[in-house]
């Protein structure tokens, strides 16, 4: 497989011409468009993605490690299939609605001003995690590891206390109600 190192790409359209596949090591990608594309054997370690479109790209054994999204508008993408092997990714301002980490380990992920709606979060390792001003509206966890992790800023989760490990969580006054939804109980000010 190709190394590529320290390489810019720049208002790249890899939907039309697709990124060769390789190894790509502290590259940085600017307004690219991955709509639809296909990174399946891919691995991208030190990587940075900024304002980049990866919604529906396909990730079976992709290689995420210690890399950073940023302003990305990522829909419906299933890191599941990535290769679990050093996982580790940050999201900043990006839009991830309808993607899933159904069963992944990512401990201590950085979640800052994201949209994650409908995400599916089920049986994931989420411990210490955080989730900084983010909108988790219908976002599912059940059976999720969630302890240590801190939801103070962040708004709209529903999530079951007894159908998930929130050990040492965090989260704010404000927030009670997502703690309490199944109950159907109605809270003031």
């Amino acid at each position: 497989m190709k190394l590529i190192e320290e390489k810019t790409f720049d208002k790249k359209n890899f939907a039309e011409e697709p990124l060769e596949k390789g190894e790509y090591e502290y590259c940085i990608f600017n307004n690219c468009d991955f709509l639809n594309t296909n990174l399946s054997d891919f691995k991208f370690t030190g990587c940075e993605f900024s304002g980049c479109n990866l919604s529906m790209a396909k990730l079976m054994k992709t290689a995420f490690s210690e890399v950073k999204f940023k302003d990305c508008k990522m829909l419906g993408l299933h890191f599941e299939n990535c290769n679990p092997f050093g996982f580790s990714v940050s999201f900043y301002k990006c839009n991830l609605n309808h993607s899933s980490f159904y069963k992944i380990k990512m401990k201590n992920t950085l979640f800052q001003t994201c949209r994650l709606n409908e995400v599916d979060f089920t049986e994931s390792d989420l411990t210490g995690c955080l989730f900084d001003n983010c909108d988790l509206v219908n976002a599912k966890f059940e059976n999720t590891v969630l302890e240590k992790a801190d939801f103070r800023t962040s708004f709209h989760y529903c999530l079951d206390p007894e159908m998930n490990r929130i050990k040492k969580a965090k989260f704010s006054i404000n927030g009670i109600a997502g703690l309490l939804h199944k109950y159907d109980i109605e809270i003031e000010n």
